[in-house]
């Protein structure tokens, strides 16, 4: 005779509407309002079309999935503190994930010729550059990689990582991110196979450009600092290029605090290379969410006064400022004779 097994058992232990605003923002990152939003968004993928008695709440496999993602915790005890199974929250997981990604161009976008004058004038407010519309660099997020191509992700510090390449608007928002390639490929590498030159090109007509640091290529939409100064000018110029550049390292430092899952503390993700880069859009997403909806980032020690706490910028880890290939067109001089004064 054919035994079934018992299917497994899910017993309530989080509950939206009864949790308190702060501890919300601190667990999950968000407020009540921002979580039911996306759970309403979200919420035609999140519902099984049998209805059954161990089914998950829409808003409970959000906060489940929130959790993880804000405090880097094993995936068994975000589980246990949502009350369910570890394998049942991996299934959550991608569950979440899936129909989350949908709404990327919705959260994640690239400045657009309407926005030129305003993204130009906020970074002009950094470091007086002109016609700057982005900041970018890469950072590493750990994972434990395929055997089968270990090496493939171990990039120059030694541990396994993907190589994210992000572009950060003036005030932190991410408006590109690009987290396909595994940490031991270059950064230039990654920009010129990413989206990013076609984009450019479609803006060289407006005379805009990025601000990159020694491990990207001179070209005419990218602006790297000069390796070694000569002149008051090019001191200058290199002064205000970090002063603007470094809103890239406070992005970081922001986007790492807020979802530990991608932060070194919170352990190397143990996933595969593709789940991975849907962890890490998605944070850049919700990342964005909440700058847009004004969410403090707040810790559990932080003082109960609503003051958003300090992030230490996260410098890059792995620039290779000598591989960075040149090329010949190259408005970099042109910025410094014209507008560095």
């Amino acid at each position: 005779m054919r035994r079934w097994r018992n299917p497994p058992v899910y017993r309530p232990l989080v509950d939206l509407l009864t949790m308190e605003e702060r501890h919300l923002i601190v667990t999950y990152r968000f407020d009540r309002a921002t979580i039911q939003e996306l759970c309403t968004q979200l919420e035609p993928d999140l519902i099984s079309p049998i209805r059954h008695p161990t089914g998950i709440p829409p808003d409970v496999q959000v906060l489940s999935v929130l959790h993880f993602l804000a405090s880097g915790s094993f995936p068994t005890t975000v589980a246990m503190a949502s009350g369910m199974s570890q394998p049942m929250f991996s299934n959550v997981l991608s569950r979440v994930l899936s129909p989350l990604l949908k709404h990327v161009r919705r959260y994640i976008i690239f400045p657009e010729v309407e926005d030129l004058p305003t993204v130009k004038g906020d970074f002009y407010a950094l470091g007086h550059i002109p016609n700057v519309i982005g900041a970018i660099d890469g950072i590493h997020v750990a994972l434990v990689p395929p055997q089968r191509s270990e090496q493939v992700y171990r990039n120059r510090k030694s541990y396994h990582s993907m190589n994210v390449q992000m572009v950060c608007l003036a005030d932190q928002y991410i408006s590109q991110v690009n987290a396909m390639f595994p940490g031991s490929v270059h950064d230039a590498y990654i920009l010129r196979n990413s989206s990013i030159p076609d984009m450019m090109g479609q803006l060289q007509r407006h005379r805009v450009w990025l601000l990159g640091d020694s491990g990207y290529p001179k070209l005419s939409w990218l602006l790297t600092p000069v390796r070694n100064p000569r002149t008051m000018a090019e001191e200058r110029y290199n002064e205000a290029h970090g002063q603007t550049r470094r809103v890239i390292e406070r992005t970081f430092g922001l986007l790492k605090a807020r979802f530990r899952c991608l932060h070194m503390t919170g352990g190397s993700l143990f996933y595969s290379p593709k789940k991975v880069c849907d962890i890490i859009i998605a944070c850049s997403m919700l990342h964005n969410l909440a700058l847009r909806r004004q969410v403090p980032f707040l810790q559990e020690d932080d003082p109960d006064d609503g003051v958003v706490a300090a992030v230490e910028p996260v410098e890059p880890v792995d620039s290779d400022e000598d591989e960075a290939e040149e090329d010949e067109n190259d408005n970099r001089e042109s910025v410094i004779q014209q507008y560095i004064q």
